[in-house]
């Protein structure tokens, strides 16, 4: 029986087809936040928009699980004379996917229509004809014959631009959509928050449902709410790449499969302990596990839990994912359910003042 139900999957339409790019994630923060709220005991935000709830407040010994909530986009960089628009990125946009795309321009009186537009295949012939995508070259129509007029529609530099692309089912079997990269893991925790309600899951410590801003651009918002809680452990989930898909190879970006459940990452920011708890909590529970290794950091919010406040046993639960930072970005049905079960049955295995130190004095 799928733990998903119409009603959250209802939430993640809403939450998916919402902007929600790095800087600017307050409304999808709310959206995210009336969902939790019937499952929490008490909820804040930071001055920078990280939200959180808190079950079971109170308790000396506190629990994180965490995704993050920006998805990347643009910036308004360069309105020329003759009204096109140049960019630049917030956060990791691939400039590759951004000709012939339509974006919504954000403007303080609402939102603009644009398109990324690009010169036809008759027009480019010799040298022409190896004109490929970049940031220097590629720029936005919104149909306008003057700077004037672009600025006369609320444009201006600084104003930030999404993909207008929304979700969508593929197969019965795919969620896709944009900023599956991550709040595809903010849909998960917050399954978890509604799963401990409805079961009525009693933890022996403060659990905090974290979702964070700001990642796309260094992690900034996990950062700072880790200061915040200062938790003694802390559950982090986000994507990983499907390696099984054309032009992606897998003996070098690891063996990872869509379908196959969960990835969790071996790295040096990575608690060991809590990563075997973890295994450990897939193997009892039968819940489908892969593995992978990241050489030096996760790159992921693990990284800024793991090294803040002393050093926090971090550990990473990732979402195997197609055609990461793109427009269709695809996830397995399964391996959200998964997710959002490992997560679950991992913190019914965490006790009150869980000792993950490596080594114990005697």
């Amino acid at each position: 029986m799928s733990i998903i139900t119409p009603s959250s999957e209802d939430f993640l339409k809403r939450y998916l087809n919402n902007a929600s790019p790095t800087g600017f994630e307050s409304p999808g923060q709310e959206i995210w936040l009336d969902y939790i709220k019937p499952y929490i005991d008490d909820w804040d935000v930071d001055h920078y928009g990280t939200a959180y709830g808190i079950i079971n407040p109170g308790k000396d010994y506190k629990v994180v699980i965490e995704g993050h909530a920006d998805e990347i986009s643009w910036f308004v960089h360069y309105i020329a004379d003759n009204g096109f628009i140049n960019v630049i990125r917030n956060g990791g946009s691939d400039h590759m996917i951004a000709p012939s795309k339509r974006v919504n321009i954000h403007t303080k009186n609402g939102v603009v229509k644009g398109i990324f537009g690009w010169p036809a295949i008759h027009t480019r012939h010799g040298e022409e004809a190896k004109l490929t995508p970049k940031v220097e070259n590629i720029f936005i129509d919104v149909g306008a014959a003057s700077k004037e007029e672009v600025l006369e529609m609320g444009i201006h530099v600084g104003c930030v631009i999404t993909y207008e692309d929304e979700m969508i089912v593929l197969n019965d079997r795919y969620y896709v959509g944009r900023a599956l990269d991550n709040r595809i893991g903010g849909f998960c925790i917050a399954e978890v928050a509604r799963l401990i309600h409805e079961e009525k899951t009693e933890l022996p410590f403060t659990l905090y449902v974290v979702n964070s801003v700001q990642e796309e651009v260094g992690l900034r918002g996990a950062e700072m709410i880790a200061n915040t809680i200062q938790p003694n452990v802390a559950i982090v989930t986000d994507v990983t790449h499907d390696t099984h898909t054309p032009l992606v190879n897998a003996k070098k970006l690891g063996d990872i499969k869509s379908g196959n459940g969960p990835s969790v990452t071996y790295a040096p920011s990575v608690h060991n302990k809590l990563l075997q708890l973890i295994i450990d909590t897939a193997e009892s529970k039968e819940i489908p596990l892969q593995r992978e290794a990241s050489s030096r950091r996760t790159s992921t919010d693990t990284d800024a839990f793991a090294y803040s406040n002393g050093g926090v046993p971090s550990a990473l639960i990732s979402l195997p994912l197609r055609y990461m930072h793109t427009t269709v970005e695809m996830a397995h049905k399964e391996d959200v359910e998964n997710v959002i079960k490992l997560i679950y049955e991992s913190l019914k295995s965490i006790e009150y003042q869980h000792n993950f130190k490596y080594i114990m004095k005697k």
